[in-house]
């Protein structure tokens, strides 16, 4: 259903994007969504997914347009849904409203869509063109897409670094690497995310309260916490458990929690005597999580490395040295010949107060 679009299309998908990422720190777990109604350059109506359980992008614009949207064009970044969960099918609506095109950046892989909305809107009588932009959106929905095609959640690393590359001192002080802007930074890739992660050593060394501290109002859906721990030996640090976000202990099968224990928490497979990573991804695509973010130790990152478990990797590089006794960013790679490196592609590179921020992808990630 791929055709040839011309400016207005391209202007007006652009907008529909831009109004999608709207819903980045809301929409969780669904994927975010954005749409204009319009006649040629005019536009009638413009909306986006802002949360879980409430109207869909294409409803906003509708309601927006109202009889204006008969005879018009919708532009949507994902395929309308055809299904009915906690809201009604989106291509149902626009059948009933009168639109006489529907112009999707993507087809929706979910299960229950998959190409259905697009067979609603087509035996309606609606013409339905797809394939414009989808580089740009499915780049926005990577986490919803990343589970609903993978079956595993997006991950991304986050971490602080001296300019030799260090990420804590050998005693494993880390507090603080990098400056203000670049910790505030944090906040908001914390905001977007479905699930921050960690593992015991972190939380024994650090007591992280791992929150999303954004400094305004901006509104967030908090994303879990998570705790690899596999024999639950941080359960008397504290603040990891504070706050409204909640908390989730991932354990080994024969851990045994303390009698009063009452913390969420969930037994996984252990594998060569560590918690089986690739478990705890499946486990927490099952529970919803688009993208995970992994703030934790050289040991647990480079396990992550190792296993061809990080897409991305988000580093803030501070314009300091730590010495050759400090700890790596990555531990355990045992990279031995140059053949063996690891190649990283350049996502985006900027300046945060003093620091730099390099958002890098493994070679071969999309």
């Amino acid at each position: 259903m791929t055709t040839n679009f011309n400016a207005t299309d391209h202007a007006h998908m652009a907008n529909a994007l831009r109004l999608a990422e709207k819903g980045a720190y809301t929409t969780k777990p669904n994927p975010m969504v954005g749409c204009v109604i319009a006649h040629g350059d005019d536009v009638v109506g413009e909306g986006w997914h802002v949360r879980a359980g409430e109207p869909h992008a294409e409803v906003h614009a509708l309601r927006a347009a109202g009889e204006r949207a008969r005879g018009a064009t919708a532009y949507v970044t994902l395929e309308p849904c055809a299904h009915t969960g906690r809201t009604g099918p989106c291509s149902d609506a626009l059948i009933q409203a009168g639109v006489a095109r529907v112009v999707a950046a993507m087809r929706d892989p979910f299960a229950q869509v998959d190409g259905a909305g697009f067979a609603k809107l087509l035996a309606a009588g609606i013409a339905v063109e797809s394939g414009l932009m989808q580089a740009q959106a499915r780049a926005l929905n990577r986490g919803f897409l990343s589970r609903i095609e993978r079956g595993r959640p997006w991950v991304r690393v986050k971490l602080a670094t001296s300019l030799d590359g260090r990420s804590a001192l050998a005693n494993g002080e880390s507090k603080w690497i990098s400056g203000e802007a670049s910790r505030l930074d944090v906040q908001h890739w914390r905001a977007r995310s479905g699930a921050i992660v960690t593992g015991a050593g972190t939380v024994l060394a650090d007591d992280p309260s791992l929150t999303v501290r954004l400094g305004d109002d901006t509104e967030f859906v908090a994303p879990l916490r998570v705790v690899l721990d596999p024999g639950l030996a941080t359960v008397a640090r504290g603040r990891v458990r504070e706050g409204d976000a909640p908390t989730l202990y991932l354990h080994a099968p024969d851990a045994k929690p303390p009698r009063d224990f009452a913390a969420q928490r969930a037994a996984v497979p252990m594998l060569d005597g560590r918690i089986d990573l690739r478990a705890v991804l499946a486990l927490l695509a099952e529970r919803g999580v688009n993208e995970i973010q992994l703030e934790a130790g050289a040991t647990l990152a480079g396990a992550f490395l190792n296993q061809q478990l990080v897409d991305e990797v988000l580093l803030y590089v501070a314009p300091v040295l730590l010495g050759e006794n400090a700890r790596p960013m990555f531990d355990g790679l045992g990279i031995e010949a140059m053949t063996s490196k690891l190649h990283l592609d350049l996502v985006d590179l900027r300046r945060l107060g003093g620091d730099t921020r390099v958002l890098l992808r493994p070679r071969g990630e999309a």
